[in-house]
């Protein structure tokens, strides 16, 4: 792929950068997002290095809580649902970068102590050569058919986030809402009668290998394999309509390396640090206008209209009853 953003970013990177300083940051896996255009710009502009890590959200909260009394990371990534949790476990601390007031009303926490980074929409990610002739399905009831028995993919929604986001829009799909998950404990015991593949976390590689035909997955990821992978790939938004979700970032509390952990986030929030999410066709958390060439490559505005917000606190609050009720009830 071609970034735009990143030429323009090395052109006016320092010549000699000095010794790179090295930041942990908890859940920045390189095939999610293109995480790796991102690590890679910060340690070409801010001379921060800072490791992949292929964590989902939950297994990061979970991280965070046990390392509380000596945190390693620095800063953290996860969908909004884990970000408010670790904000209200005080493993998040508050802080506020450069360009925060600009993130709306209802994505952020007024005290910094999370804050959107970028939006991706709930639908399928497509191996159309994968599918053995079967018909790429338009909507969530689809998936249940014979025709797509052991084809159908989604992360484990009692721990990745992107799994209880594609549980809330297949919920809301079938009549549910956030108090009431019995719609989606039906489909997903229905889905378990056709054979799923139920990883924990990110499995954009696995889609491209043709191992899991139909994921549930974001559109960036699967815009990515459309247009930057060898093969036949499509994102669907669901006859029924989905969820757009933003991620979340926030300031580790009692970080080891708090002021590189804010650089980071500054440079993220930054006109050049949104604009290499737009490269990775992401929806930026600031007003970052989407350069042409990406925003033709999505799918209609008409069709996004289908794509609805929710209340991300009470989504958050609803997640670890419904991730309990997961694991108890769909066999």
């Amino acid at each position: 792929m071609k970034h735009t953003a990143l030429a323009m970013l090395f052109a006016t990177s320092i010549a000699a950068p000095a010794m790179a300083e090295d930041a942990i940051c908890y859940n920045c896996p390189p095939q999610w997002a293109d995480w790796a255009s991102m690590l890679e710009a910060i340690d070409k502009t801010l001379d921060i290095q800072m490791p992949h890590d292929n964590k989902n959200s939950g297994q990061t909260l979970s991280q965070l809580l046990a390392e509380r009394a000596s945190p390693v990371a620095d800063v953290a990534y996860y969908g909004v649902t884990t970000g408010i949790k670790a904000g209200n476990e005080k493993v998040a601390q508050p802080y506020k970068p450069a360009g925060f007031e600009d993130i709306p009303e209802g994505l952020k926490d007024p005290e910094g102590n999370w804050f959107a980074i970028h939006y991706g929409t709930l639908g399928f990610f497509v191996n159309v050569d994968a599918l053995g002739g079967a018909d790429i399905p338009q909507c969530f009831a689809d998936l249940t058919k014979p025709e797509y028995r052991g084809m159908v993919g989604y992360l484990d929604p009692s721990s990745a986030f992107v799994g209880y986001a594609g549980a809330v829009a297949a919920n809301i799909a079938f009549g549910g809402d956030l108090g009431n998950f019995d719609p989606a404990i039906k489909y997903f015991n229905d889905l378990a009668a056709n054979d799923p593949i139920v990883p924990k976390q990110t499995s954009f590689a696995r889609v491209v290998s043709g191992e899991i035909p139909i994921l549930f997955d974001y559109d960036f990821n699967a815009y990515r394999g459309k247009y930057e992978e060898d093969g036949n790939f499509e994102f669907v938004l669901p006859c029924e309509g989905s969820v757009r979700v933003p991620y979340v970032m926030s300031l580790v509390a009692d970080a080891p390396n708090p002021e590189l952990g804010k650089r980071v986030l500054d440079f993220i929030l930054s006109d050049e640090g949104q604009a290499i999410w737009t490269n990775a066709y992401l929806q930026p958390a600031r007003p970052v206008e989407l350069p042409a060439e990406v925003a033709e490559k999505f799918l209609p505005a008409s069709e996004y209209e289908r794509a609805m917000a929710v209340n991300y606190a009470e989504m958050e609050k609803a997640q670890a009853g419904f991730g309990q009720r997961y694991l108890s009830e769909v066999k």
